[in-house]
């Protein structure tokens, strides 16, 4: 959510206090000053320079899909919103999942989505230390291991860094936290070994920008819509929704809510309003009655969310109206030509690490 020009004005000091801290960790670890730990196996690193909101998920699953389909053992690697203590999830569970069914160690909403997409396909690796996540996906088998929101995780060496960027809002607003949405400067692109833009066809004027700090191959990624589906606790299944004749209020508590509103009224929903929470915010019942009411209040016949906010949504109950959410899936622009780049990519990681083979499963 943007801030108040006043509230940013009075956070710009603090925003510079925090860039001068992330280029002294970002120098110390280039200078190795501060040594990365490796892992045996191949990781790929997907993350960004802003808060949420630029597709990383999609793009996660996207290439543990390519993975999977190489019959590679793989793994995820993710901290899990407000993860402390490390634990690895080798669920045995069959897609689809229904909602109401979530392990309780289940951490985050993110890793949620990992678990009902892949079920036992996928050890999942879920703390702050995720070194030591990956050394027992390792006993486990693991070999080729994918670094969710890892781009500021420079602890822990990796193959690829990939890079995703938001063309809506590509550096959010210019400023770093808390004033701003970046996390670090957009000098940072310089460590990016490849970029992906998501949310626009190609555009020469993106990239003008993002050639100012990098020269690493740029690829574009779209996020489609696959289904709309009504969420039901009293249904073993879902249920499609006529997504041209309903008329939706829609809600979500995700890092960049107006990228999911403009998706929505790209995919031709007829959205009449529109409410965002906290990234990761846990529904409440009077949430619930508040958007219910909101959205009655605006003629809406139903409610719809993305996928993510499902996940917090579990414990509450929507007694008015019916509550869908958006499935979606990752379209890549030039799908193979991005995957042979990351293979080459890593096998240049390989070749710099002394490891003429950095595949460990060929």
């Amino acid at each position: 959510m943007k801030l108040h020009p006043s509230l940013r004005a009075l956070l710009w000091p603090f925003s510079l206090v925090f860039e001068g801290i992330v280029r002294v960790r970002a120098h110390c670890y280039r200078m190795g000053i501060v040594r990365q730990k490796r892992l045996k196996s191949v990781v790929i690193s997907v993350g960004n320079l802003t808060v949420g909101g630029t597709g990383k998920t999609p793009l996660v699953m996207w290439i543990v899909e390519r993975l999977l389909s190489e019959r590679k053992p793989t793994g995820i690697l993710t901290r899990g919103y407000r993860g402390s203590k490390g634990s690895n999830l080798p669920l045995a569970a069959t897609a689809p999942v229904p909602e109401d069914h979530v392990p309780l160690h289940v951490m985050s909403d993110e890793v949620w989505l990992y678990w009902k997409r892949f079920g036992d396909r996928v050890r999942i690796g879920v703390g702050a230390d995720r070194f030591a996540c990956g050394r027992r996906l390792e006993q486990g088998g693991v070999q080729w291991l994918v670094l969710d929101d890892g781009f500021q995780h420079m602890r822990l060496a990796r193959d690829i860094d990939i890079v995703l960027v938001d063309a809506t809002d590509p550096f959010g607003g210019g400023l770093l936290l808390p004033a701003g949405r970046l996390r670090e400067p957009a000098s940072a692109l310089g460590r990016a070994d490849l970029v992906v833009i998501t949310r626009r066809q190609p555009s020469a004027a993106v990239e003008v920008v993002i050639r100012r700090y990098t020269e690493a191959p740029i690829f574009y990624a779209q996020n489609e819509l696959s289904a709309i589906v009504q969420r039901n606790p009293h249904l073993a299944g879902a249920q499609k929704a006529d997504t041209q004749r309903r008329k939706f209020f829609a809600f979500c508590a995700i890092g960049n809510p107006n990228a999911f509103f403009e998706d929505l009224r790209g995919w031709g929903m007829h959205v009449l309003d529109c409410k965002s929470f906290r990234d990761h915010h846990k529904f409440s019942q009077a949430d619930v009655q508040e958007l219910e009411a909101r959205a009655r209040s605006t003629g809406a016949e139903a409610l719809v969310c993305t996928e993510k906010d499902i996940f917090n949504c579990l414990q509450v109950e929507f007694s008015s109206l019916p509550l869908f959410y958006c499935r979606t899936s990752l379209t890549v622009l030039d799908g193979e030509g991005l995957w042979q780049a990351v293979l080459r990519i890593i096998a240049r990681s390989g070749e710099k690490a002394g490891n003429e083979n950095p595949d460990p499963s060929a």
